[in-house]
């Protein structure tokens, strides 16, 4: 993927908004801040812990990243906490 085609995808994307698809099937947007729940020990963070995304960002190879207490995590390190 070259920097035109990655311009293409992440023009429609935010870093204050995560659109996710809930345990009902039912597309549901996230606004920033929302919890998640860290799935395991990484950095300052403890299994089972409930932190807040601040923003959620995409790597150069369109990999998820939520930044939490100002760090960067991948994605996969999370349980999204919806009502």
């Amino acid at each position: 993927m070259d920097n035109r085609d990655l311009a293409e995808q992440l023009k429609y994307s935010s870093s204050k908004w995560l659109y996710i698809v809930a345990w009902n099937n039912l597309l549901k947007q996230l606004f920033c801040p929302f919890p998640a729940a860290v799935l395991s020990d990484i950095g300052p963070l403890h299994k089972g812990q409930i932190v807040l995304v601040e923003e959620v960002k995409v790597t150069a190879k369109l990999l998820t990243v939520f930044i939490v207490q100002g760090s960067a995590y991948y994605y996969y390190h999370f349980d999204i906490l919806i009502d």
